[in-house]
């Protein structure tokens, strides 16, 4: 087994039971966008399945030969025009966030007859320059996503401002999720998994603890 991967795992279930929470609570999510394959290899042979990636088209020429293997979970932002390929390729799309892209994936849904999970984006920092909804429009989009496009949302995702305390962020996500009746949050990274864990996370995306520098 990759020793990094022993040790995140490791540390994941020290912060779960920490939390009060059993050790099994939090998902590992490995964020192998842009890593060489040399790098993903020893931690798919020691035994993880569910990776995150950015972009579609990396992840088919990345994952087309293992598809069947993972748990596949896109977690960059998406553009409509890549929404066919996200419903056929994805098990999970963590970055909805606007009504245009929840149109989309309705109208994939029902043509392909097929249904990724869902998340919501909620940019809780409102930093102009990342995706997501605002904190304040995140019910009304939530009940759009449900009642206007019949779409099942599973949880929420946030990605706090870098230079920011995470947890009040953390703790905001986990609100919105609480009044909405959502059990998922994706939340927490390689730099603050173990805060996130803390406040309720219930997968965290971690990428170079676990692979090294790109």
């Amino acid at each position: 087994m990759s020793q990094a991967l022993n040790a995140i795992r490791s540390r994941i279930a020290a912060a779960a039971l920490a939390a009060g929470r059993p050790a099994d609570a939090v998902q590992l999510v490995a964020v192998s966008k842009l890593q060489p394959w040399d790098h993903i290899a020893p931690v798919f042979d020691g035994g993880q399945r569910v990776f995150g990636e950015n972009r579609v088209q990396e992840a088919r020429e990345r994952w087309t030969p293992l598809r069947e293997q993972i748990e596949l979970r896109l977690i960059g932002p998406l553009q409509t025009n890549k929404a066919r390929d996200a419903v056929a390729f994805f098990d999970v799309i963590e970055t909805l966030d606007r009504e245009k892209l929840a149109r989309v994936l309705a109208d994939e849904v029902q043509a392909q007859g097929t249904a990724p999970r869902l998340y919501v984006q909620v940019n809780t920092g409102e930093e102009p320059q990342k995706a997501g909804v605002t904190p304040v429009e995140a019910d009304a989009f939530i009940a759009a996503c449900r009642g206007v496009y019949g779409l099942s949302v599973e949880g929420l995702m946030c990605i706090p401002p870098a230079e920011d305390d995470p947890v009040p962020h953390f703790r905001m996500l986990a609100d919105i999720a609480a009044r909405n009746g959502l059990a998922k949050l994706s939340m927490g990274m390689s730099d603050d998994f173990e805060t996130a864990i803390a406040c309720g996370a219930t997968s965290v995306r971690v990428g170079s603890a676990l692979f090294g520098a790109r």
